[in-house]
């Protein structure tokens, strides 16, 4: 279901809002993403003082912002520190590819049961890696010595990590619209052929089953694209 349209005010706070937000994609703020977090706060429906990668500083352009007062960082969501990036030992890395998929920047290249290694420029440092990893080959590397919040990162890397985020996004969406595109081709050439598919095999009864799970299954396919 499509989000309900803001009001231009609360559009314009939650652009603010994101565009002061570090872009990590971390999930430490307890929402999805950046711009989730950024919409809770634009729509008064959550604190300012989520985000440990923007650190204290973070929280201060967030309350300038919303004319809040300013809020030690909430120690729940985790604490201020230097930026990391992963790094993978590719001597035990097996190829699985479970670090690629949780990546939201694409920063981690790699392939099916090949070794993958990360792309540091790319990487938020955002850990998301490091729990699916089944043979825990990733490390997180302290990159920027004492700094730490936006004194260790800045606007140009939110900037780069959003429109990565953001285009992963994007593919995802492509890549699963076309998933159901093939499996529905799929299922109605063999709607088409069933008989000779099933011919000498299947007894009237279990061919007229089959079918009636394919049809369903079509329409519940052509309803998901149409919103139905």
């Amino acid at each position: 279901m499509p989000a309900s349209p803001r009001a231009p005010e609360t559009q314009a706070l939650f652009q603010c809002l994101n565009d002061a937000l570090p872009q990590t994609q971390c999930t430490r703020c307890g929402f999805p993403d950046c711009a989730s977090y950024a919409s809770a706060m634009a729509e008064g429906q959550a604190p300012i003082n989520q985000c440990p990668p923007g650190g204290q500083a973070g929280i201060e352009r967030l309350a300038a912002l919303t004319g809040q007062a300013v809020l030690p960082l909430n120690p729940e969501h985790g604490m201020e520190g230097p930026r990391r990036v992963a790094i993978i030992d590719e001597a035990w890395c097996i190829g699985c590819t479970l670090c690629i998929k949780a990546c939201p920047t694409d920063a981690i290249l790699g392939a099916n049961k090949m070794m993958h290694t990360v792309i540091e420029p790319w990487c938020t440092g955002c850990e998301l890696c490091i729990p699916v990893c089944p043979v825990d080959c990733i490390a997180l590397e302290n990159v920027t010595g004492s700094a730490t919040g936006w004194a260790a990162w800045s606007a140009e890397q939110a900037t780069t990590a959003r429109l990565r985020y953001e285009a992963r996004q994007t593919r995802q969406v492509q890549e699963a619209e076309q998933h159901q595109q093939r499996l529905q081709t799929k299922a109605e050439h063999k709607l088409a052929h069933l008989n000779s598919l099933t011919q000498g095999t299947e007894n009237p009864a279990e061919v007229d089953r089959k079918r009636a799970i394919i049809e369903a299954a079509l329409a519940k396919a052509k309803a998901r694209q149409t919103g139905a």
